[in-house]
């Protein structure tokens, strides 16, 4: 899957519509142009017969234009760098869609292309000089039985990559700490699988790089099907509204239908009393627990193991934990006097001696955990403030794509094949590029 495991997304994982790719349904349409007038010069016979600025007119003359092959290579230009994802379905794009129609059926050309890529995981690095980039993909071969392709696997490489890195520059923030992937609400449900596998790249990236062992978050099975993930979660405010507003009664249902494997996470601000809520859950939680504790039952102490809680409050409304100007929203005044309530809890229960220790961690161990339009930034703040946040709850930012987070690839034509040699055929301001992480692929395993 990555650089990690050195192991390619496959055909049989990377679900595509083949024959919308092959058909160009999904290309800009100049690119079908250019199939157009080169199927066309093919079937005229034609070979160059112009001036070329770039070669003498004796190696020019005589090069069969409509069968011409190329070398293409994609780079990509975010600044300083980008963690790129998405290669590996662009390899499968060109493994099932490279070739051409003929009598109404498809001949594949895939065997006659020479590729080379660097795994997803890696990093690439732009200065802003474009004639000075590191190329993620090279493909050689025959122009027009893959130029429909460039809108497509440009598409893929640059939101699984913009994804990626915008992941792991929100990892960075958090320090360490588990970051939710919530975003799959703000797009269509198509992008979830290559969402979450870029997410899932992110993580390992991170782990690697700074000796973590995070797990990749996820909240839909759609966004873990390429990585083997499952979609992870625990109440919405709807189950609240179903109980009636009562956040106690929906999290002891939950507790009660829930396998015990699923983390108790109660969220607090449906009635707009954060402390309230996480103290009267665990006022409910915390008699079961003791009782399975005294039963020798860890089912049960799983079962009624209060994992965390969740603070979601509007932007615009100040929880009533909070005195007068002690601002809105999910807040670090507010994360403090939740994280404060909830380690003093079990001085409100009357607990033998013999289990002081156990209520106090019982206390100690709830998580806390933050959503409601946290970024990079708004994260880098609440760490650089001491904020006792556990874990992040991210959304749309993860998707974020303006003039810092953009991560444009584009594919140029570098080489053309002239009578058997390999010459340079870039456009002013750009020529071929090497990258020590390219490798050779066999697009015959994919």
């Amino acid at each position: 899957m990555t650089v990690f495991d050195h192991k390619r997304l496959s055909t049989a994982v990377v679900h595509l519509d083949v024959d919308g790719l092959r058909r160009g349904r999904y290309s800009d349409k100049y690119f079908e142009n250019v199939v157009h007038v080169l199927e066309g010069a093919r079937a005229a016979g034609y070979t160059f017969a112009g001036n070329s600025p770039r070669l003498a007119a004796e190696e020019a003359a005589g090069v069969p234009t409509g069968d011409i092959r190329v070398e293409a290579q994609v780079f990509n230009r975010r600044s300083p760098y980008a963690l790129i994802a998405g290669v590996d379905v662009a390899l499968v794009m060109l493994r099932q869609a490279t070739g051409y129609f003929q009598g109404g059926q498809f001949v594949e050309t895939w065997r006659e292309l020479e590729v080379e890529a660097v795994e997803d995981g890696v990093f690439t690095h732009f200065d802003g000089d474009t004639e000075n980039v590191q190329p993620v993909l090279k493909v050689r071969g025959r122009y027009r039985d893959f130029a429909l392709l460039e809108t497509t696997i440009l598409g893929v490489l640059t939101r699984a990559s913009r994804i990626a890195t915008n992941v792991y520059d929100v990892l960075g923030a958090a320090r360490g700490k588990p970051v939710l992937f919530f975003p799959a609400r703000f797009d269509l449900p198509e992008v979830q699988p290559v969402d979450g596998y870029a997410y899932a790249v992110a993580i390992q990236r991170f782990n690697h790089d700074k000796g973590h062992h995070l797990m990749p978050l996820v909240s839909t099975d759609a966004q873990g099907a390429w990585w083997g993930g499952r979609g992870g979660g625990t109440v919405p405010h709807a189950l609240i509204a179903c109980f009636l507003a009562d956040t106690v009664e929906a999290m002891i249902a939950f507790a009660e239908h829930v396998p015990p494997h699923v983390p108790r996470i109660a969220l607090t601000d449906f009635n707009n009393d954060s402390v309230g809520a996480a103290l009267a859950t665990l006022d409910a939680y915390w008699p079961r627990y003791r009782a399975a504790i005294e039963a020798s039952d860890p089912d049960s102490q799983r079962r009624w193991t209060l994992f965390g809680v969740r603070l979601d409050t509007s932007s615009n409304m100040r929880d009533i934990s909070l005195p007068e100007g002690g601002g809105s929203g999910v807040n670090p005044a507010l994360v403090r006097i939740v994280r404060e309530a909830v380690d003093s809890a079990w001085q409100r229960w009357q607990v033998p001696p013999h289990l002081l220790e156990v209520a106090q961690a019982y206390c100690r161990n709830v998580k806390i955990v933050v959503s409601g339009g946290f970024d990079q930034a708004r994260i880098e703040r609440f760490e650089a403030e001491g904020v006792p946040a556990d874990i992040y709850g991210v959304g749309s930012t993860l998707l974020r794509n303006d003039k810092t987070t953009n991560t444009d690839f584009t594919l140029d034509l570098v080489r053309v094949e002239v009578h058997g040699r390999w010459v340079n055929m870039a456009k002013m301001g750009r020529k071929p590029n090497d990258n020590p992480d390219l490798q050779p692929v066999d697009l015959s395993l994919l």
